[in-house]
């Protein structure tokens, strides 16, 4: 008797099969800035992100355990989430200059998280519990939206330090304060139109102040998510191992990851310290939340390991 694959596992496929392919049209579209790229990219990562969120559904539907509770089933919701938090920023924001940098990780993320598919398996009892419904989701999306801000920031650091190379100085988005239109990097414009090629493209791309803005309005978006996060994983530590805090690993590279973005929220109000420096910031808080992730989850032993 032929047996036929899971529904989830079909959706996966599709998945992941749509977030490459969205990626690399949109990856060419970030040099050739061919529309019909764009335009093909767009609702292939689209369809990706719907068939994520149906695959844990139905993964849900069909074993009738909360699929997010191991590594394979977070890294789904969170390749699902960043695609999702991109695609509502750069409708808003006209960011799919940036599409094929975000949903290449997503993919990279995701095809990650299928090699830990271990089946359907009954959680252990202290995951038995409706903090895991809420606290799980919380935590993943705001790491999502974290992802999208480092894309960003790593973006607005390459066309700063092209435009330094450039001009020989610095330049500081912070220079045109609440101007976002203004043209701050006038080495880059100048090359572009000598035909400089990657001045020409990241003379397409938003000004350092826009860009500034927009890591701002994302990590905005990451750490209300977080902080909610901590507290109802303390919450669900209370009910689970009686009490709130207990300074494991992973309790405390959050924290960490959390006191990272914090600063950068206070950091962004000074003038002196907007730009580049908190770009720095923001790659160095996605770096935390990627050692929270997997180098506590897989490396070090504690209440959140996924090591046998």
């Amino acid at each position: 008797m032929q047996s036929h694959m899971p529904l989830d596992e079909v959706l996966m496929i599709i998945a992941l099969g749509a977030y490459v392919v969205s990626a690399l049209l949109l990856l060419v579209y970030f040099f050739s800035r061919d529309e019909w790229l764009k335009h093909l990219g767009i609702p292939l990562a689209i369809a990706g992100c719907v068939a994520q969120f149906a695959q844990l559904t139905a993964r849900y539907e069909i074993t009738h355990v909360w699929p997010l509770l191991n590594l394979y089933g977070s890294l789904s919701l969170f390749a699902a989430v960043s695609v999702a938090i991109f695609i509502i920023f750069a409708f808003r924001y006209n960011l799919w200059f940036a599409g094929g940098f975000v949903i290449a990780l997503a993919a990279l993320f995701l095809a990650y998280g299928v090699t830990w598919n271990e089946g359907s398996m009954p959680a252990v009892p202290s995951l038995q519990s409706y903090w895991a419904k809420i606290h799980v989701p919380l935590v993943v999306s705001s790491y999502a939206a974290f992802m999208v801000a480092f894309v960003m920031s790593v973006l607005f650091l390459v066309k700063y330090y092209f435009e330094r190379s450039l001009s020989g100085q610095t330049v500081d988005a912070a220079a045109a304060g609440t101007v976002a239109v203004r043209m701050d990097s006038p080495g880059i414009a100048a090359a572009a139109a000598q035909g400089n090629a990657g001045a020409q493209w990241l003379n397409t791309i938003p000004s350092l102040a826009q860009l500034d803005v927009l890591i701002y309005r994302i990590v905005a978006v990451g750490l209300p998510l977080l902080t909610l996060g901590i507290i109802t994983g303390a919450m669900w530590a209370h009910e689970s191992w009686g009490a709130y805090w207990q300074w494991d690993p992973k309790e405390t590279a959050a924290l960490f990851s959390w006191i990272v973005y914090a600063i950068y929220m206070h950091l962004h109000t000074r003038n002196a310290w907007r730009g580049v420096r908190t770009a720095w910031v923001s790659v160095v808080g996605f770096i935390s939340i990627m050692f929270c992730y997997f180098g506590v989850n897989l490396w070090i032993s504690g209440l959140h390991s996924y090591k046998l």
